[in-house]
């Protein structure tokens, strides 16, 4: 704290200039005069509602969204909230360039424009390539984007490397999430909605001063409960359920005319029965028939509950839980010194995990236990100086200090059914499913892994220390040159110890044993500087359009793995797969933003080219029983697209969007990844594959947004106001969902469309009803293989149709 005290006592003893006014925190939401409606984007992610300009903050300074040289979107509260994307994961139907996949609030991963994070499960040696910060503060845990949006006042998503003005170095882009700022005006805001499957959403928020105009509090809170989408018949439970709990609260302090200081804090509360995948159906794999599914279930006498997924039926035989703690405090000091302004931001933030997991996806006692308790602190400080501007020249340079300690306790244990599933046979065992009928093998011999257990003690220390500055200068009125730099030190530590067991307690283990949960004991390290930077040329060709071009050089640090390495044909770990290079980033873009028709159309263009050199891919581990994968580097990927934001209101009732993303992901250079199930789990399969020139996983070809809203002036029950209808449509193409490509893991291109249809008083209240995935759409969100190529493929399914009706009121 001892930055931000300094700007408080220094803020106290100084005066301001006379014609000095109070600032505007950077913050806070500012829109043209000429939009009345100050929830921009009311019918989507418009860049820019037609007929006004957003002022936003991504370059830490207020400026017209249509000026800043960055391909970004920014969707308001209003709009976040009517269209039902309540969440990070939701803006993925409103926002094409962006993806969002997660099987539980650990494992998940936001990517922009397909990169950001590998597609996997996490290991948190590694860095978010996307970058998500809420109120200035930098989240290291992806999981921070599983919460409701509580009290937002808008969401920005810039796309392409960000680091020479963000605290946090981010490859693939940033989401700044902006919360209303406290208020010395009372007001109050509530707002409850009902919906299917027992769903039950309420926010509410209040806001006014404590001390006159000096002291001002915002006080928010919201609450989620649904019932489960897929139904456990063991359990006789629902399960991917949601249950939410979001506090926030935020006291802003005018210390002085020039100083303001804003403490915040928030505590969230997730506990859902959650998260399980299903079966979706079985592939082809290297291994022997009688190891592979269908000869395996056979053996036990065994069958799914069903053979599509979309009857939402399971019979998991392991508690679900998705339970987490998550919160923290921060102090944000904004002091205007009439040259310019000197911002701290100094944050606490914590995180707890308590999950419970089926990893074998089956109701069968293969893997009983499969749980990665987690508990994390981070501490940041921010230092950021911007200039209030002169005639030709503008900029902000900053220092950015981050520590992160992780500590994680794995727990994995093999039940009654391990040994048939996943050990071989023999040749000298009949196959088929009566191969078994004595025990005359470690495989016909359930004790063998019947209760071999490990437990893992993973510890991590991350610091990451860096310089960055970015300048604007004006040659002339239209013209301008944007250098931008950034100087980096990380430095990671961690340790990891796995201690396996019988059954009977013993640590004295035979090779099959070991070839399942092998005991390992390993303290990667990794520390480096890096170097990075960018240059911006922009050019206003007219008041209403806007070039730019960008080259960024960037990089993504080093990392370690932690969650187990390979091992070799001694079953003892590749110590040299410990740690991943750095990420290397060459970024190309171009960029016209424009507005015509008396500003009633906004169309902005970019199209981008990202070579990445040392790409960070979790792989496939391809010991039989081993559940995680491990991080190794792809010699080069290469992507490549167009991207199309429009927003167009012809009429002054009516809203249009159309957003659009061409996205060509590829790994250019990979000759030694991990093989696709279908050529896996043989004794003549290949120990690695070359997938160059291979889609990246997760990212779709093709990808689109669209919709609208049309309002008319009503009298409802002697209320003036205004009766609406609105639609909002996604597609996406077909995409991998396996870190190698393969023919059984593909998900096929869907469309999802939402309506609405309300009525509201401008600034009082709205009650709409809302259908969402209206056509009943079936979808996959991830598929994925059963460890051990046995060919089973489990899947996660989309949100079925819901419908319901809410109620917003503001005081």
């Amino acid at each position: 704290m001892s930055l931000t005290l300094a700007l408080l006592l220094a803020g106290q003893a100084a005066t301001a200039p006379a014609a000095q006014t109070t600032p505007v925190p950077p913050d806070a939401a500012a829109v043209d005069a000429q939009v009345p409606d100050a929830e921009a984007g009311r019918a989507g992610p418009a860049i820019a509602d037609a007929g006004g300009d957003i002022v936003v903050t991504a370059r830490r300074r207020n400026e017209t969204i249509q000026r800043v040289p960055i391909a970004m979107s920014v969707i308001g509260g209003t709009a976040l909230a009517e269209t039902g994307a309540n969440t990070v994961g939701r803006l993925t139907q409103l926002q094409p360039s962006l993806q969002f996949y997660s099987t539980n609030p650990r494992n998940s991963a936001a990517n922009i424009r397909g990169l950001g994070a590998p597609f996997g499960l996490t290991n948190d040696g590694i860095e978010q390539g996307v970058g998500i910060y809420v109120d200035q503060v930098y989240n290291s845990r992806i999981a921070a984007a599983t919460f409701d949006f509580t009290d937002v006042d808008r969401v920005e998503i810039l796309r392409g490397p960000q680091g020479t003005l963000y605290g946090k170095n981010t490859t693939a882009g940033a989401i700044n999430v902006t919360s209303r700022a406290p208020s010395f005006s009372p007001e109050a805001r509530g707002e409850i909605t009902l919906g299917n499957l027992d769903y039950v959403q309420a926010k509410a928020s209040v806001s006014g001063p404590l001390v006159d105009d000096k002291v001002a509090i915002r006080l928010s809170a919201s609450v989620t409960s649904r019932k489960g989408t897929i139904y456990n018949v063991t359990s006789r439970e629902y399960v991917n359920s949601q249950d939410n709990l979001s506090l926030r609260s935020r006291i802003l302090w005018r210390a002085a005319p020039n100083l303001d200081l804003t403490l915040s804090g928030d505590y969230n509360y997730q506990n859902p029965d959650c998260c399980a995948q299903i079966y979706a159906r079985v592939g082809p794999t290297q291994r022997p028939a009688n190891r592979q599914y269908a000869a395996l279930a056979a053996a036990f006498g065994y069958a799914p509950p069903s053979t599509d997924a979309f009857d939402r039926i399971t019979d998991l035989d392991t508690k679900l839980r998705a339970k987490q703690e998550l919160g923290g405090l921060s102090l944000l000091g904004e002091w205007d010194l009439g040259a310019g302004t000197l911002t701290s931001v100094t944050a606490w933030r914590f995180w707890n995990w308590n999950p419970s997991n089926d990893r074998d996806f089956t109701g069968l006692p293969i893997t009983s236990v499969s749980a990665n308790p987690s508990q994390q602190r981070q501490y940041s400080q921010e230092l950021r100086f911007a200039n209030n501007g002169t005639n030709r020249i503008d900029y902000v340079g900053g220092l950015f200090l981050f520590h992160q300690t992780i500590d994680t306790q794995g727990l994995q244990v093999q039940g009654s059914a391990a040994s048939r599933w996943l050990l071989n046979p023999g040749a000298s065992v009949p196959a088929g499913a009566a191969g078994c009928s004595t025990p005359t093998t470690n495989a016909c011999n359930p004790a063998v892994l019947n209760g071999l257990r490990s437990e893992n003690e993973i510890g991590f220390k991350n610091t990451s220390v860096a310089a960055f500055g970015k300048l604007t200068w004006h040659v002339t009125d239209r013209f301008s040159v944007q250098p931008g730099v950034r100087v980096n030190y990380d430095k990671k530590d961690g340790s990891y110890v796995s201690t396996v067991t019988t059954g009977t307690g013993s640590t004295n283990l035979n090779a099959d044993q070991r070839g399942v949960l092998a005991p390992q004991s390993y303290k990667p390290s990794f520390d480096d500087w890096n170097l990075s930077g960018d240059l911006t040329l922009a050019y206003d060709l007219s008041d209403d359009l806007h070039a730019y071009a960008t080259y960024a050089r960037s990089f993504k640090s080093g990392g370690i793995n932690l969650s187990g390495l390979p091992l070799d044909a001694a079953n003892n770990p590749i110590l040299s797969a410990s740690t991943v290079k750095p990420e290397t980033v060459n970024h190309y873009e171009l960029g016209l933003k424009s507005q015509f028709l008396d500003r009633r159309a906004t169309v902005n263009l970019a199209a981008f080219w990202t070579e990445i050199g040392d790409y960070q891919a979790t792989v496939t581990n391809n010991q039989i029983g081993v559940l995680r994968g491990y991080l190794a580097n792809a010699e080069k990927v290469r992507v490549k697209g167009i991207e199309i934001d429009a927003a167009f209101r012809p009429v002054s009732q009516l809203n249009l969007y159309a957003n659009a993303a061409y996205t060509d992901a590829k790994y250019a250079r990979f000759v030694d990844a991990p093989c696709p199930p279908e050529l896996s789990g043989g004794s003549a399969s290949p120990a690695n594959c070359d997938i160059s020139g291979q889609i990246l996983p997760g990212t779709s070809k093709w990808a689109f947004s669209y919709g609208g809203e049309y309002n008319i002036p009503a009298t409802v029950f002697g209320t003036t106001g205004q009766l609406y209808a609105g639609v909002d449509g996604s597609y996406r193409s077909k995409f991998s969902s396996n870190p190698s490509r393969s023919i059984s893991t593909d998900i096929d291109g869907y469309a999802l469309t939402n309506f609405r249809l309300g009525f509201r008083k401008e600034g009082s209240w709205n009650l709409f009803g809302w259908l969402r995935n209206a056509f009943d759409t079936d979808y996959f969100e991830l598929l994925a293989t059963q460890s051990g190529s046995t060919g089973l493929v489990v899947g996660q399914p989309g949100d079925p149709r819901t419908y319901g009706l809410t109620l917003s009121k503001t005081f």
